[in-house]
């Protein structure tokens, strides 16, 4: 059957309106008597009325038994003798005693309202099959007497209760006599006399029910406390000779409450007391409980649900699960690896636990239930009342609920919940408690519902699964099996934990599409102390008979504390992220990458750290890197540079407008962008070693902790993780490092571009200036160690460097993006200079053309102005001579240059005397370079200014005064005028770029 088809649970059943108005809590849930007898107003509960207390009280066997006893001992009349008269209730802590007594209370004092529910008709029925008729219905007005021990003080009687009383006698014979002074002055003597004891019961002219609860509140420790030896001797005197009474009388019964000495904690002489008193009952009375486990279910259910679930909504329920049960791979490596006794007659279980789960319900009753300190009925109604007000409240805001509420789904991000399991005695003291209530928090989910360990496995976990929607907690309810099984210590058997079988069995939904290896991978990242829960133990198994077992532990581990404290380290960096700051995660990746980074053959490494208030082209703006005549290796700081991934945009943005390729106000006024190369990281691989960073910090914080400081083990495990994690972060970070950005120029009359280097093996990282150098090498964009030679110079040179002083030939190594970079920098030029010009292949000369004589590299001073390199003179002169006859390379002066390196402008050579005819009229020359860069809009001054500086420089190109003319204009302009000029300046055959702004 298709689960979608099953009515819910939650649907099916209402929830008592009382557990809805409390929020999931029973307050009632632990009875009271003096409350039921002697509350009023508010301080009334609504178990005091007897329809409500009949209509929430399941019919235990053992509990109809009791009442018809005592129905029978107080209506019988001459039948009394087939009940017995005196009852202990010697059930343990939550055993329902107090409920009981609270049901003979109202038997006696409103029989015929109680008759009228299912407890007071099984009661009368099973009276009748005893007696063979039908008893009267008001059971002959019994009148009941009620001494709440757990309400009364030995020596400090309350005038309200107890009147003039001041004994126990005394308070019993105030009560036995209705406030009627006289008779309780005629017997108020006679405390130790059972004749007048029994005299006095004869008296009221009625049947009488005599409930005495937790009498060792009174007898014990609380006589102790009164310090008065004459008042026990006459209490202990009066029990003696009432219990005696009672048995002996007709129409009486007595009901005394009297817990196992084992779980009080008395006194010597209150020992004695006891020991007394336990006497007497075994010979006046006889022993009795209310309830068994096998009760658990079916107590619960009348407790929790105003109604009885219809026989076909759990069937249907029952039938969902049977695919699953049936199924080979679940039987094989599941159910008949553990001892699952409800799987033989599942259907029959579910009618009989619905709508838990029959594994929920065996663990309560068969282990819970074992516990000593578990208060048996009371703890489980309070747990699985919180379990089912959250699980519906679930269902009614469309969130996903278990067909059966099984032993992983108590949901432990309920408050309610989670405190009802950790107090309900399952855990020994307050000390695991506090631990076991941080490992709920921490390990399986918080009180958000939105963290812990096994929640966010959950909420990780792919949505195109095919089972996820059918069971979305899978992960969360493996953990919750687990601790479930943990609280208690040892389970029936010695065992510790939960085996692999039963945690994968508490992951189980009536859906085929979730089979026994999906149920693998749930239990196995559950376990998993790095994916999941860093406290857990594993017991290994040994074949198919004895599976692994797992178990959480309270005692801090190293393990445990790191992951708490990389837990909180995530925390502190997401909100870093979400309030636009650094992380201490991020400072670290920084540190460590400044650190591993080496300039090698760059004369000046500089790291960029990261501000993530500002914009990412604002920081590299103001990081001071255009530096004259220096080769740069730039560091980019992963927190707000990476590439690859989808998220490079601002990267590439900010580094565009950082080497003066932007457009408009974006491009930054840089001279040196060419000499600079970054380094930055992978967007990918940045994410690996903020993984790494977190195990990092997590080891060194652990270090510092007062628990790992004072245990010699702990530290030196901390140290030694210390070591390997900080190795590997290093190794991250050197990954990370993945890519090399510079400046690219193919050829002179290209765009300026950014062009990148990836370094895709795990063996090479930008963070080694050495490594990028090499690979600026292989892409001709620097020169090595020893490779810049005259040879090298010359094929470097075009036609219009000769003439040109030498600092401009200088820097054009550190601006110009299409001359490579020098390894040795100035020291590489002035030697390649001085080989050119030894060889012949290049001359010095002076501002008048003269020859300057060199001798040294170091002769070569290349910050004189009056310095410049020409041609040797002869072929000069033949250049000149080719040009005279009409010889020049095509396109003349103004000619393009193709291919970059090889291709050479024709050479205008330096003035020189005109034949030396006359001296006077010697024709000398002037070189003048002015830049031309700034914006121009609303500013009409510079505008004005700068038309003016165009007016001159059309006159002396009109007047022919002009001899050689060289530079590229980038101007921003009016379409129209733009596409004028540009036509203008075709005309001439030169090569002019055009492009939308």
């Amino acid at each position: 059957m298709n689960s979608a088809s099953m009515t819910p649970w939650w649907q099916a059943l209402k929830i008592r309106r009382e557990i809805i108005s409390a929020s999931g809590q029973i307050d009632d849930v632990q009875m009271s008597l003096f409350q039921a007898v002697h509350g009023a107003g508010a301080l009334r509960p609504e178990y005091a009325n007897p329809t409500y207390y009949g209509d929430i009280t399941h019919p235990t066997g053992r509990l109809v038994d009791l009442l018809a006893e005592i129905a029978i001992r107080l209506g019988g009349g001459n039948d009394y003798l087939k009940a017995r008269s005196v009852t202990r209730l010697d059930q343990g802590m939550g055993g329902g005693k107090s409920h009981a007594c609270v049901g003979c209370y109202h038997l006696a004092s409103s029989s015929s309202e109680l008759a009228c529910t299912d407890l007071g008709q099984a009661v009368f029925a099973k009276a009748r099959s005893i007696l063979g008729r039908d008893l009267p219905a008001d059971l002959n007005n019994p009148h009941v007497v009620v001494l709440p021990c757990d309400n009364m003080t030995p020596g400090a009687p309350d005038q309200q209760y107890d009147g003039p009383a001041t004994n126990l006698y005394e308070r019993f014979l105030w009560r036995l006599f209705s406030k009627d002074y006289a008779l309780y002055e005629h017997y108020a003597p006679y405390f130790n006399d059972k004749s007048k004891i029994v005299e006095a019961l004869g008296a009221v002219n009625r049947p009488v029910l005599i409930l005495i609860d937790e009498i060792m509140d009174y007898v014990g420790n609380g006589l102790d406390g009164a310090d008065k030896p004459e008042l026990a001797a006459q209490d202990m005197a009066f029990l003696r000779a009432l219990l005696d009474a009672s048995n002996d009388l007709p129409n009486v019964a007595m009901i005394v409450v009297m817990i196992d000495s084992d779980a009080l904690s008395l006194g010597e002489v209150a020992k004695e007391r006891r020991a007394d008193l336990h006497g007497l009952l075994e010979r006046n009375g006889m022993s009795a409980t209310v309830t068994t486990s096998d009760d658990f279910s079916a107590i619960l259910r009348r407790r929790l649900f105003e109604q009885m679930p219809s026989s076909q909504v759990v069937a249907s329920t029952a039938e969902a699960y049977e695919s699953v049960l049936a199924d080979r791979a679940w039987s094989r490596h599941v159910w008949e690896a553990f001892p699952a006794p409800w799987r033989d007659n599942f259907a029959s279980e579910v009618a009989r636990t619905y709508p838990f789960h029959p594994q929920l319900m065996h663990l309560a009753e068969k282990e819970w239930a074992q516990v000593s300190g578990f208060q048996r009925v009371r703890s489980t109604i309070r747990v699985f009342a919180a379990t089912v007000f959250a699980q519906q409240q679930r269902g009614q805001a469309g969130h996903w609920v278990p067909a059966l509420i099984g032993p992983g789904d108590l949901p432990l991000s309920d408050n309610n919940v989670r405190e009802a399991v950790l107090g309900s005695g399952l855990v020994g003291d307050a000390r695991t408690i506090a631990n076991f209530r941080s490992l709920a928090e921490i390990e399986i989910v918080n009180q958000g519902d939105d963290d812990g360990a096994a929640r966010r496995l959950d909420r990780g976990r792919d949505e195109l699964v095919g089972w996820s929607e059918s069971n979305p907690r899978a992960s969360e309810r493996a953990a919750t099996y687990i601790f479930l099984t943990s609280v208690v210590g040892v389970r029936p058997g010695g065992r510790r934990g939960a085996s692999a079988p039963e945690v994968k069995a508490a992951t189980t939904v009536p859906d085929s599409r979730y089979g026994v290896a999906d149920a693998d991978g749930v239990v196995e990242d559950v376990v998993h102390q790095d994916l999941g829960m860093s406290a857990v133990e594993v017991v290994p198994g040994h074949g198919n008979n004895k599976p692994a077992r797992y178990y959480l532990s309270t005692k801090l581990t190293y393990r445990m504390l790191v992951n708490n404290i990389k837990r909180s380290i995530i925390g502190e960096a997401e909100a870093a992220a979400a309030e636009g700051r650094g992380s201490e995660r991020d400072a670290v990746i920084a540190e460590f990458a400044e650190n591993l980074s080496n300039s090698g053959p760059f004369k000046k490494k500089i790291f960029v750290t990261a501000d993530v208030s500002r914009p990412a082209a604002e920081v590299l703006a103001t990081a001071g890197l255009d530096d004259a005549r220096t080769t740069r290796l730039v560091l980019l700081d992963p927190a707000q540079f990476s590439l690859r991934n989808g998220t490079e945009r601002a990267t590439m943005e900010a580094l565009t407008a950082a080497t003066g390729l932007g457009d408009g106000s974006n491009r930054q006024p840089v001279e040196w962008a060419s000499s600079a190369v970054f380094a930055a990281a992978n967007s990918q691989r940045r994410t690996h070693a903020r993984v790494m960073a977190n195990e990092y910090l997590a080891r060194l914080r652990a270090l510092q902790t007062p628990e790992v400081e004072s245990d010699d083990e702990l530290k030196a495990t901390g140290k030694r993780e210390l070591a390997d994690a900080k190795s590997q972060l290093e190794k991250a970070i050197r990954r990370a490092y993945q890519h090399v950005v510079y400046v690219y120029q193919p050829d002179p009359f290209a765009d300026r571009s950014l062009d990148q280097i990836n370094f895709d093996d795990d063996h090479h990282t930008a963070l080694d200036g050495t490594l990028v150098w090499k690979a600026l090498v292989d892409r001709e964009k620097a020169f090595n160690n020893s490779q810049f030679t005259a040879k090298a110079l010359l094929h470097n040179l075009r036609e219009q460097d000769y003439g040109r002083p030498l600092p401009e030939i200088r820097d054009a190594f550190w601006k110009t993006p299409r001359l490579p970079l020098l390894y040795a920098g100035d020291t590489d030029l002035q030697h390649a200079i001085y080989q050119a010009v030894q060889a012949g292949d290049l001359c010095i000369v002076d501002a008048n053309g003269n020859d300057v004589e060199v001798t040294d590299p170091a002769q070569v001073n290349l910050s004189s102005m009056g310095l410049r390199l020409a041609k040797p003179r002869a072929e000069a002169e033949s250049e000149g001579a080719d040009l005279s006859s009409g010889s020049a390379s095509p396109g003349g002066a103004g000619a393009a240059v193709r291919g970059g390196r090889n291709t050479r402008a024709p050479y205008t050579p330096e003035p020189t005397e005109a034949d030396g005819e006359d001296e006077n009229t010697a024709a000398t020359e002037k070189y003048v370079s002015f830049p031309l860069v700034g914006a121009l809009l609303d500013n009409p001054d510079k505008t004005d200014g700068l038309a003016q500086v165009f007016r001159v420089l059309y006159s002396v190109l009109d007047e022919n005064k002009v001899s050689y003319a060289q530079g590229t204009l980038q101007l921003v302009l009016d379409a129209e005028a733009a596409d004028k000029l540009a036509a203008t300046t075709r005309e001439l055959g030169i090569n002019v770029t055009m492009r939308d702004q």
